[in-house]
């Protein structure tokens, strides 16, 4: 506000006799407005900071339930609890996968022979890589595929019969290489087809000049250095061949993938996946450790700062801590008279209220009794689906956080009218204490020129007393 007074007295200066402005029309209303709409205006503001913060408050337990939520997918539902595994006893001989079609079993493996795939050297050593070797057409043959490359002039050495081979349309797995030793250079064609019925022939079907490239049936052209082969192996006793090591179709369920032959039988067993659950109960008791902090941090009261959340004595807030509690530390009939609650696989509550886990009592229940930890958590009334049921209503559409959520954002819009109502209120007081204080200003401008007029009139009478005198 400005220490220059609005309103001013005229003098009897000739400029004041003129007439002119007696009151600052616009400093004065301006002042008036402004004490008016600021006490207003505070409230307005003081309680739309209040809904704001409330709002983001809200939002954030929205988002830590929510997070919270997520990682009961692998343990709420009896399914989550229904994958099995598969161990090795002999990781270096074989290793196993399992899928939906698995069952639970113990089997003795035998590894006679791995497939392997057929490779050729051809008796011929030439003097290079870029040795002229002839021109024609060969086609080669793996399994039941065939393709033919046709060598010209411009490709009729070792190396460019061995990329014609490679680049060859419809090649259906036979690699050519050029090896160079002592005695010359060789080609060598491999296979990268594994199975006894995957050998390769070669014939050629136009010109003469590369039949010492073909290969047949007491073809003397190659020496075999590797022979096709199917793998030979028994699940239970019961023998078994695969033009594969990886081998999907011997029991059902399991995958084998065959790495070496065994001197003695190993033991392939499909199990419940006891790893993955304990991975996914570590990651609930994360999981709820980092809600807890969230919701102590938004509803507790550091004593330490004396500060206190900005959800601190909310219902929504408190309602939702106490559901998740009850579900959380319930008794649940397992069919076990041990494992009935988290505290007896070894999830435990600190004094903070976070959990600990512990993984060895956990391993134990699982390994002993499993379909009752199953039970614990995902079937009816366990904790797990129970918080899931919880956390459905908390964060429903109809839910208490969405209500409140729907109730602050209606104060906040009320809020933001009542700010433009103000202004249009503020705007009408301003203009009419203008008008008021504009007629006003007209009016003492008046009545100062009349008030100079006078004076200057009064003073030009001929008889005008100019003081008191004492009478004779």
């Amino acid at each position: 506000m400005s220490s220059t007074s609005p309103v001013s007295i005229a003098s009897s200066t000739s400029a004041g006799a003129a007439g002119g402005s007696v009151i600052d029309v616009s400093s004065l209303v301006a002042q008036l407005v402004a004490a008016t709409q600021a006490p207003q205006e505070a409230v307005i503001t003081s309680q739309t900071q209040a809904v704001t913060s409330e709002m983001s408050s809200v939002g954030q337990l929205k988002s830590a339930l929510s997070t919270f939520q997520s990682s009961l997918a692998t343990l709420d539902t009896p399914g989550a609890f229904g994958s099995l595994g598969a161990t090795s006893s002999n990781a270096a001989a074989f290793t196993a996968a399992v899928d939906s079609g698995a069952t639970l079993g113990s089997y003795s493996v035998s590894i006679g022979q791995l497939a392997q795939a057929q490779q050729i050297v051809s008796t011929t050593a030439y003097s290079s890589s870029s040795a002229t070797v002839g021109t024609g057409t060969l086609q080669l043959s793996l399994g039941g595929s065939s393709f033919s490359v046709t060598i010209g002039s411009g490709n009729d050495s070792l190396s460019g019969i061995a990329a014609a081979i490679n680049s060859a349309s419809g090649n259906p797995g036979i690699q050519a290489s050029v090896v160079t030793g002592t005695s010359g250079a060789y080609l060598v064609l491999t296979s990268t087809v594994t199975g006894a019925s995957n050998t390769m022939s070669i014939t050629e079907t136009a010109g003469t000049g590369l039949s010492a490239l073909t290969y047949g049936s007491g073809s003397t052209n190659y020496t075999q250095q590797t022979a096709a082969q199917d793998a030979g192996f028994s699940i239970a006793g019961i023998a078994y061949t695969s033009p594969s090591n990886t081998v999907s179709n011997a029991l059902s369920g399991v995958t084998l993938n065959l790495l070496t032959t065994t001197s003695s039988p190993a033991t392939l067993t499909v199990a419940d996946n006891t790893s993955t659950i304990e991975s996914n109960v570590q990651t609930f008791v994360k999981a709820y450790n980092t809600l807890q902090k969230s919701l102590t941090q938004l509803g507790g009261y550091d004593a330490t700062t004396s500060t206190a959340g900005p959800l601190m004595g909310n219902s929504a807030l408190t309602n939702a801590q106490s559901q998740i509690q009850a579900a959380l530390y319930g008794v649940v009939n397992t069919g076990s008279a041990t494992y009935t609650s988290l505290a007896s696989v070894g999830i435990t509550a600190n004094s903070d209220g976070s959990l600990s886990l512990n993984m060895a009592q956990l391993a134990v229940a699982l390994s002993t009794h499993f379909s009752a930890v199953s039970a614990l958590f995902s079937g009816k009334g366990g904790v797990a689906s129970s918080l899931n049921t919880v956390l459905n209503a908390q964060l429903g559409g109809s839910g208490p956080i969405e209500s409140l959520s729907q109730s602050l954002v209606q104060q906040n819009n009320a809020l933001t009218q009542q700010s433009q109502q103000l202004s249009q209120q503020m705007s009408a007081l301003q203009a009419s204490l203008t008008q008021q204080y504009s007629s006003l200003n007209v009016l003492l401008s008046q009545l100062q020129t009349t008030s100079s007029y006078l004076t200057q009139a009064f003073a030009s009478l001929p008889n005008a007393p100019k003081g008191s005198s004492s009478g004779g």
